[in-house]
């Protein structure tokens, strides 16, 4: 009897408690349970957990194709086992087919589903033969991913070729894993290529990148074992090769900080401020950005959740003579005139972050959008009426979408007949005068304007989360 590894035992209790709602995978993933694991196990807990969210969609077509009655509704319990099972078979090539079917078996009957034990077993081994034929047909690869397990005499059904079809939106949305529906959108906002590069980059784990405070952090991380390459786009951001960051006293100590490029750019692009209100701060890393930025500025950080609030203001305390961290809802800031420049980082959807956070595909639904949007333009009116004229706010979300980016920005100047959209051009200029764009970055950047002046990062295209960013003006 096969023995469950405490890896595969913790990925599927994160896995179950996703499935139902309970919490973020995330979150779970840096909790007590993953934390007590050894560090090889932990890594593999944690590729099972976001490897089988990642490829939910296509594991689930898989395993169907080789059930007895594929319409037949499954327990949760079961349905998690067979992902698992799925994901280590097609796309874990380091781990033996027989150890993955076997504790996957196992695994079920632990979970109280000993009478599936059987029908897990028997698809998971149907599954393995179909791939082994599948990695066979394309041995001209020169890659023998072959999965070591004895075969049935027939595998029936059928498995995907490593290269299947992306032509089609349904092709692509099956063949990458991502909501036909979603997919169908990205195509026609942005095209079927632009597309295929979106649900390409939501299939891998994203770039670890930082921000260093200076050129002597990096040659301390070096020596720490930590190798760093420069970033796609800014001067003080690095892409972390090999080490682990934050084990090294430059991360405890905040002289580096893990961020995403893309939100590093958002901040660098907010500019100059004597009073600057972050709508919506936390977790704080463009605050910092801010505070760096404008040493001489006051800045109200403000935060609609306690904890999140509780958790910035600890990260900002360093700071605490110039950042002023406050429990607020930012649509309803009743401040008149107050600031210079206002960044409305606002709640999304975060369809740009599908790599980041993968389950976002799974619980998002379209209707999700116009209700983001109505919080989206009350917390930019707000952050409108907070400025003094001749300030400027800085709209940003992770979306893709246009209800969330450019229908907020149309929808709010149309209301708004002393407010105007600026071209953002001219802002990447000064920055790549200033020394903090790479001259390739501010290259690349200027070809993501849109016509109205507004930047759109989509996935793929740097190695960076999605954003959407404008900056609006108030006239008077």
């Amino acid at each position: 009897m096969a023995a469950v590894s405490a890896a595969r035992k913790a990925a599927f209790g994160i896995l179950m408690a996703v499935e139902r709602g309970h919490s973020h995978s995330d979150d779970l993933l840096r909790g007590r349970v993953v934390n007590a694991l050894s560090v090889p196990d932990r890594n593999l807990a944690t590729a099972l957990v976001l490897g089988v969210i990642r490829w939910q969609i296509s594991l689930d077509h898989e395993v169907q194709a080789f059930l007895k009655h594929p319409k037949a509704k499954l327990d949760p319990e079961v349905r998690i086992v067979l992902r698992m099972g799925a994901f280590q078979l097609l796309h874990m090539d380091r781990i033996p087919a027989r150890a993955a079917i076997d504790e996957s078996v196992e695994l079920a009957k632990k979970a109280g589903q000993r009478f599936a034990s059987g029908m897990v077993n028997a698809v998971l081994r149907k599954l393995a033969v179909a791939h082994q034929a599948a990695v066979a047909s394309r041995s001209a690869s020169g890659h023998d991913l072959s999965p070591a397990i004895d075969a049935p005499e027939s595998a029936g059904g059928k498995i995907k070729e490593e290269c299947a079809p992306e032509d089609t939106p349904a092709s692509l949305a099956l063949a990458q894993a991502h909501p036909a529906w979603m997919v169908e959108r990205w195509v026609s906002f942005f095209g079927l290529d632009a597309a295929r590069a979106i649900c390409r980059h939501g299939q891998v784990q994203p770039v670890l990148t930082v921000r260093i405070e200076s050129p002597a952090v990096e040659a301390e991380l070096t020596k720490a074992g930590v190798y760093l390459e420069p970033g796609d786009l800014l001067i003080p951001a690095r892409a972390v090769i090999s080490g682990d960051v934050t084990a090294t006293p430059a991360f405890r100590e905040g002289r580096v900080r893990l961020q995403d490029e893309g939100s590093q750019l958002v901040a660098e692009i907010a500019g100059p401020g004597t009073a600057i209100l972050d709508c919506c701060a936390a977790p704080g890393g463009k605050t910092l950005i801010l505070a760096e930025r404008n040493t001489q500025a006051r800045i109200l950080a403000c935060e609609s959740s306690s904890t999140r609030l509780e958790q910035m203001a600890k990260r900002l305390a360093a700071h605490s003579d110039q950042i002023e961290c406050r429990l607020a809802d930012a649509a309803a800031l009743v401040q008149n005139a107050a600031f210079d420049l206002a960044l409305a980082d606002v709640p999304c959807s975060g369809t740009g972050t599908l790599g980041r956070n993968p389950e976002i595909r799974h619980r998002l639904r379209p209707e999700e959008f116009t209700r983001q949007a109505e919080r989206q333009r009350a917390i930019l009116i707000a952050a409108l009426r907070a400025l003094r004229p001749g300030g400027r706010v800085v709209y940003s979300t992770c979306s893709l979408e246009p209800e969330e980016n450019e229908q907020v920005i149309a929808a709010v100047l149309a209301e708004s007949p002393n407010a105007r959209q600026l071209q953002l051009g001219p802002r990447l200029e000064a920055l790549l005068a200033e020394g903090t764009l790479t001259p390739s970055g501010a290259e690349r950047l200027s070809r993501c304007l849109t016509p109205q002046g507004a930047l759109r990062l989509l996935p793929g295209v740097f190695n960076t989360d999605g954003f959407f960013v404008a900056v609006i003006e108030k006239t008077a």
